[in-house]
């Protein structure tokens, strides 16, 4: 039986000038394109002067629809996916649908093109050269708490996403399980007019986003940087980057005398540094490496 090809097609996460002119042409040409949401891909179909017919495919969407589209493919008719934003599978709707028609045989071919993780990844340099992906964090309850607990043990930078009315609580509980001096940032509005990058420690992130003095519209991409982000840059000043921006006297030597007094005084260096950076706010791997 002849059967259809199923595009996971990349579109925009913000900025339409960003979609590949390999997405454009599938999607002029399939007869037939599952949306997240048809009113956010008209959008972006009317700026390419795109006619193809949609039709509404979400994360909510009734098993029956999963098998209509599976009985267009297997009539031979290609099918194009799409989301609002971003790439299908990662953290939206598509691979229940790639690997249903997977299994029958089907082909599956992929449209690269924006990413949220890749964009924030790259946008704010912290994640390290070895990174994970966790999505969105389990709400509440103990697999938060364990998932939370194994971010906070891995040496690795994680990338996250997280909704606007959560982002305030998820930085706390990153600062209780990362602790406040590891390396972060808050991504918003990628790509777009208002694009925000807040860079600084967890603990510096939290005051900012409970002083609102950031905008909490829009969902957020937050990065946490790997365990050694800081001291691996050879740059103590970047712990530090916060206060000396408002003109504050420099901490670190003082801070570095302490752990040496401690140190004299018979306290292992790992222990000093852990207890300069806990009254200090700098991070113990800069105290400690520095020293």
């Amino acid at each position: 039986m002849a059967s259809g090809t199923l595009h996971l097609v990349a579109t925009p996460i913000g900025n339409l000038g960003d979609v590949t002119l390999r997405a454009l042409e599938v999607l002029r040409v399939v007869p037939l394109i599952a949306a997240e949401d048809t009113r956010v891909t008209r959008r972006l179909l009317t700026r390419y002067e795109i006619t193809t017919r949609t039709t509404s495919y979400h994360a909510h969407s009734d098993p029956a629809r999963t098998a209509e589209l599976l009985d267009h493919l297997r009539g031979g008719a290609d099918l194009a996916l799409v989301t609002d934003a971003g790439t299908p599978g990662v953290s939206d709707p598509g691979a229940e649908l790639a690997a249903a028609w997977a299994v029958e045989g089907g082909r599956v071919e992929a449209i690269p093109g924006a990413s949220a993780v890749m964009v924030a990844v790259v946008v704010t340099g912290i994640a390290g050269p070895r990174w994970s992906f966790e999505g969105f964090l389990p709400r509440r309850g103990r697999d938060r708490r364990d998932r939370l607990a194994r971010i906070g043990a891995d040496e690795r930078g994680t990338v996250i996403f997280e909704a606007p009315r959560r982002l305030g609580g998820t930085i706390d509980d990153l600062v209780t399980a990362c602790g406040a001096d590891r390396p972060a940032a808050i991504c918003r509005e990628l790509t777009k007019m208002h694009e925000q990058v807040i860079r600084g420690t967890l603990g510096e992130l939290a005051r900012t986003v409970a002083g609102g003095s950031m905008d909490a519209r829009g969902e957020s991409v937050v990065v946490i940087g790997w365990s050694d982000a800081i001291a691996a840059t050879g740059d103590w000043r970047r712990s530090t980057a916060g206060a000396t921006a408002r003109g504050a006297e420099d901490p670190l030597p003082s801070a570095l005398a302490r752990v040496e007094t401690l140190v004299s005084d018979g306290v292992a260096r790992g222990e000093a540094a852990r207890r300069v950076a806990r009254e200090t706010g700098l991070s113990r791997r800069v105290l400690y490496r520095v020293s």
